[in-house]
């Protein structure tokens, strides 16, 4: 496969948070008509596109700018000053006229401030990682924003096939149905009623190819290309087609097809084991899950870039409240100057000295400490209310990954029995000792269990995938904050 982003991601699961290594360029990365396009592809371009991580980006430029105003403390101030003073002055008793020019440079030097200035370093250093840690929980959010979306057309896709199979079977149905009736052999109401499950079927193909549709445009929103041209996905691991290619085309929205006419004749007027055994999935196989509940907690205890975040928050916090308290202690600065007057006789002037200052509100001061002591107590809980957060998190998803993990294989079984049951009252009603509401049942048994099968495995990959970001399980994915927008 050949596309212009030459970068490949490798989705391998380690469920450790790695750092992330520079790869992309500042170009746009842009899907190309026919491109045949990969999860890791999708992840790709979305990591490349996403205004939310050059957001992310900008604001870790910005605490890196932070820091070094903070850092701007320990050098020295400039101070130049130049001018002209014109005095003129004239009394009864004489007349003044005394203009002169005059320069001046002086420097200051902060010597000692008893670690303010340390501490707002600091501070500053712990805001700025605390920004790379956000910038990584906006990776993994953008990742699994696409793998969820990839998922939903794939299951899209799956749902609109067994739907068109579904049309297909009561096209058959219906032609053989009213080869019956014109030979006299079956009522007018079966006709009527094979005429009614056409149409239904019909509907529920509009509606799962508007879903379908749909899925496209947010798996295309979620990479940020708008006006994306016909391109292909490839199935996943856990998510397998027949055909293992799907088509993604948005090209043709406002083309318009007539459905509502009843089919022609067709040569087979049976229901054919090519439509009837129709199965859109494919040796569906997953893993088991490696990881224990317990494990799963602890994971994301250690990896959730979110709460190495407010860490780093409340580190900064610490900082800051040590920063005002010390803003009861004076500063030692150092100066120096020179200054030149240039009147009717020149003068000239060199100075430098020590100065113990400071000034300080006393009442303002102890409200900036109370204030402060009351931002780490805020930063502290808030860290206890997201591990909180995360343990419910990590249980809801591994509920929900766990039963699906043991749906799936009976939802298959169930699959082959509505088959096998519907070959049966195909045959008894063929033979003329079946009715038709038993056929109809059959059908719509068989077609109901494909679709949950279908969601089925759609809801397992997206549940392990919810599962798998709450952990911050994340892929090797190369991206670099450092990097260039």
């Amino acid at each position: 496969m050949k596309v212009s982003v030459k970068i490949k991601i490798f989705l391998i699961v380690t469920g450790l948070l790695i750092s992330f290594t520079p790869v992309f360029s500042a170009e746009v990365a842009a899907v190309q008509k026919g491109m045949v396009l990969s999860l890791e592809d999708c992840i790709e371009i979305a990591l490349k596109n996403s205004p939310n991580i050059k957001k992310s980006r900008y604001n870790y430029r910005l605490s890196k700018t932070d820091v070094n105003i903070a850092k701007s403390d320990f050098f020295p101030t400039l101070n130049l000053s130049t001018g002209l003073d014109y005095n003129d002055s004239h009394s009864r008793y004489s007349d003044i006229n005394n203009n002169y020019y005059n320069a001046q440079a002086s420097i200051n030097q902060m010597i000692w401030n008893f670690g303010k200035t340390n501490a707002r370093i600091k501070m500053q250093k712990f805001n700025m990682i605390s920004s790379q840690f956000s910038f990584d929980n906006t990776v993994l959010s953008t990742i699994y924003t696409v793998k969820n979306n990839y998922y939903a057309v794939l299951a899209a896709k799956a749902a609109m096939d067994v739907n068109r199979a579904n049309v297909q079977i009561n096209e058959r149905n219906y032609q053989r149905t009213k080869a019956y009736f014109d030979e006299g052999i079956r009522s007018r109401i079966d006709l009527v009623n094979a005429e009614v499950y056409l149409s239904d079927s019909k509907v529920s193909l509009v509606r799962s190819e508007n879903q379908f549709k749909n899925a496209m445009v947010k798996l295309n929103n979620s990479m940020y290309i708008a006006y994306a041209p016909e391109y292909e996905i490839k199935n996943t691991e856990t998510f397998n087609f027949k055909r293992n290619e799907i088509p993604v085309n948005l090209e043709k929205i406002s083309e318009k097809a007539d459905l509502s006419k009843l089919p022609e004749n067709v040569s087979d007027a049976t229901l054919t084991s090519s439509v009837e055994k129709l199965n859109v999935m494919e040796n569906f196989q997953f893993d088991p899950f490696p990881y224990t509940f317990e494990k799963a907690v602890e994971i994301a205890i250690d990896n959730r870039p979110d709460l190495k975040a407010y860490e780093n928050t409340l580190k900064a916090m610490k900082q800051s409240l040590l920063y005002i308290k010390r803003q009861y202690y004076p500063t030692l600065s150092g100066t120096a100057g020179y200054s030149l007057r240039d009147a009717k006789y020149s003068t000239n002037s060199f100075n430098m000295g020590i100065t113990l200052n400071t000034s300080l509100n006393i009442m303002s001061q102890k409200n900036q400490v109370d204030a402060g002591k009351i931002q780490v107590e805020l930063a502290q809980n808030e860290i206890d209310l997201l591990k909180q957060n995360i343990y419910f998190e990590v249980q809801a998803a591994y509920i929900d990954m766990i039963q699906l993990e043991k749906q799936i294989p009976l939802l298959a079984v169930k699959v082959k029995q509505t088959l096998e049951n519907l070959e049966l009252a195909d045959g008894r009603y063929f033979v003329g000792i079946g009715d038709y509401i038993e056929l109809q049942d059959a059908k719509v048994n068989y077609n109901n269990a494909q679709q949950a099968y279908v969601q089925a495995v759609y809801n397992y990959n997206v549940a392990r995938a919810a599962l798998e970001q709450s952990m911050a399980m994340k892929p090797n994915v190369k991206i670099n904050i450092e990097d260039k927008d």
